[in-house]
């Protein structure tokens, strides 16, 4: 199908969501072609990126389905159990895997080593990769003409821009976006723990932002400590030992003596949301098209779930003969795809708003409603469920099935 520079979808960003639908696409058969600023030589190498990244049952099943899974091996932690806590009140919420079936609520993934799957699956797969700037897009009738290093036209029935919250394709199609900005940074580490984490995910609810402790391998946790931005600095500033001291003060000793593996990643948060995902032979994917607070850990779930939903449409429009760019393909994106991303924008940003605040009915109100949420246990297996992205109306790659 591929004409000279002509491509089926071209993908403009090499981040996780990026590199997973041109996977996907490539793998159904669709001339894809992928561009990425960074060389792919140096895109996966270490010290790139600090974080860990909640990877939902429904989100696993996705990657399962691109192939990208069985490259992970034994970097993936399953998420036996998760405790959330409000550390102002009495309240809790617990969720044990045993609630919604046998498998684990997700994994925890280094975002290095999910990227290094993803990068093997990308060689192995037929897309045509270009590395260099992009300079601008136009769009017509027919096709969308990517410019690239300053003279190289792309061609594609598609241009897919998953170049990130501040993605400069989005600004180009004019696409208008809600915003703002949060007062707080997440600071990002890695430790190593004497006592065994049992494959518990926590999140304590403070008066700065969430405190959450991820289970990694190798006895290993992922912190993300969130704090107000002044609080923040005076954190990073910290020497080493102070800031050990200060974390192993705020973990207790439930997992035991800890060290801290890596350096300290900061992460300033935002909001933002498209008002549209879409314009002629142009779609938006993860980021570009929404990014939240990391309060409930399902930034990237969101980002999967545009890629196989996205990708799923694609390869139907395609095998039907018909033009992957066409509006109304666009149309089926992203009128599936809004609802959910705006339900998941409202919950994280309200719950950040409720929890970061030491307003004494709204502690009492917190309390009341983690216990009341604990006890129902119809609730919770729902809001479980939700959490690991099996409910609603699923694309064919989140039910365990291929494109």
């Amino acid at each position: 199908m591929k004409d000279d520079c002509l491509y089926d979808v071209a993908i403009v960003g090499g981040g996780i969501v990026g590199l997973s639908i041109a996977i996907g696409l490539a793998g159904a058969g669709l001339a894809t072609a992928l561009v990425e600023r960074t060389p792919m030589a140096t895109l996966g190498s270490p010290g790139r990126d600090g974080r860990g990244s909640a990877v939902a049952a429904g989100s696993q099943r996705i990657l399962e389905g691109i192939g990208v899974w069985e490259f992970l091996g034994c970097d993936a932690e399953p998420i036996l159990e998760i405790r959330v806590a409000d550390n102002s009140a009495q309240g809790f919420l617990h969720y044990d895997f045993s609630d919604v079936g046998d498998g684990p609520l997700g994994w925890i993934i280094e975002n290095e080593r999910l990227r290094g799957a993803l990068l093997q699956r990308v060689l192995a797969e037929d897309i045509t990769i270009f590395e260099g700037e992009v300079d601008g897009f136009r769009s017509g009738p027919q096709f969308s003409y990517l410019k690239l290093n300053g003279s190289l036209d792309i061609k594609a029935r598609l241009l897919v821009a998953a170049d990130g919250k501040n993605s400069p394709l989005r600004k180009i199609a004019g696409i208008p976006v809600i915003s703002w900005n949060y007062p707080q940074i997440s600071i990002v580490c890695t430790i190593q723990h004497e006592v065994s984490h049992f494959g518990i995910a926590q999140e304590h609810f403070q008066r700065g932002g969430p405190f959450a402790v991820l289970p990694m391998t190798e006895n290993r946790a992922s912190i993300v400590w969130t704090e107000e931005k002044n609080v923040a600095a005076d954190i990073l500033g910290l020497s080493d030992e102070l800031f050990k001291s200060s974390l192993q003060n705020r973990l207790g000793k439930a997992l035991g003596n800890i060290q801290v593996l890596s350096q300290r990643w900061a992460y300033p948060l935002s909001l933002v949301h498209a008002t549209r995902y879409t314009a002629e032979r142009f779609a938006l994917i993860g980021d570009a098209a929404h990014a939240i607070h990391p309060i409930a850990g399902q930034g990237l779930n969101l980002g999967l779930r545009d890629v196989a939903i996205l990708a799923e449409v694609i390869v139907d429009a395609a095998r039907l003969g018909l033009d992957p760019g066409f509006s109304n393909v666009l149309d089926r994106y992203q009128s599936w795809r809004r609802p959910d991303n705006l339900l998941m924008i409202g919950v994280t940003d309200s719950l950040n708003r409720l929890f970061s605040n030491d307003f004494p009915p709204l502690r009492l109100a917190r309390d009341a409603g983690l216990s009341a949420v604990n006890h129902i246990n119809p609730l919770k297996r729902f809001l479980m469920r939700h959490a690991m992205g099996v409910v609603g109306p699923l694309p064919r790659l989140s039910r365990g099935k291929t494109l």
